[in-house]
């Protein structure tokens, strides 16, 4: 039975419809290089030469053959029942080695994956990232001493150059005049300085005294 033109028309655009729904496969001559992994419904195309970054990684053993019990998708995709969103950073990390998230993205999430994946060099990256984050909010703000130093405006110069290490200048408040040698007025001032607070062994605070007349102040 012969079809007319119409028909073999439509017939010819069945067969590029149902082609068109499936991937296209590999040449013959890049199966052996190349790898689909269906992850979560998301496809990703990579090679095995990247999924043997790490030796004892399930993606390694899966791409070699190994007795791992994995179905395939009608693609010949290996189907991977996990998150595609956190599979794209273990993915790229295995590609060039660096660990690049959105800023939205939860390091602990990666983690979570990568230990299912078991990427060891990923996973300790990740936790000594985690733990530096943790040390840097628990870490306690130093706490510091604020002394206020009253002397006259000729010691002033000496006292500022000869203050001891740790110190540092905050603050000159001129009180006035309270002393009058000959025809001039000696003004006085009052200087605030402050320290780190640093503690001794026995928990105590540690300051060197001065001879100037000083009050303390401690905040945190």
């Amino acid at each position: 039975m012969r079809m007319d033109r119409g028909e073999e028309m439509h017939a010819v655009q069945r067969a590029s419809y149902a082609w068109e729904s499936y991937p296209a496969p590999l040449p013959s001559s890049n199966r052996g290089k190349w790898v689909r992994l269906n992850v979560g419904g998301t496809v990703f195309l990579t090679t095995r030469q990247t999924l043997c970054r790490e030796q004892k990684s399930f993606l390694c053993r899966l791409c070699q053959g190994e007795e791992l019990q994995s179905d395939r998708d009608e693609t010949g995709a290996y189907l991977i029942d996990r998150d595609p969103t956190y599979f794209g950073p273990i993915l790229n990390f295995l590609r060039h080695g660096k660990l690049v998230l959105d800023k939205d993205m939860a390091e602990e999430g990666v983690l979570e994956e990568a230990e299912f994946y078991n990427i060891g060099s990923l996973i300790r990256l990740i936790k000594d990232r985690l733990e530096e984050k943790d040390y840097t909010v628990t870490q306690v703000p130093p706490k510091h001493v604020y002394r206020v130093l009253q002397c006259q405006e000729e010691e002033l110069t000496q006292m500022v150059s000869t203050m001891s290490d740790g110190w540092r200048f905050e603050q000159l408040v001129n009180i006035g005049s309270s002393y009058n040698y000959g025809n001039e007025d000696q003004s006085e001032f009052l200087c605030v300085v402050s320290k780190e607070l640093c503690s001794s062994p026995n928990g105590l605070a540690c300051e060197p005294s001065r001879k100037a007349k000083s009050c303390f102040f401690v905040f945190t």
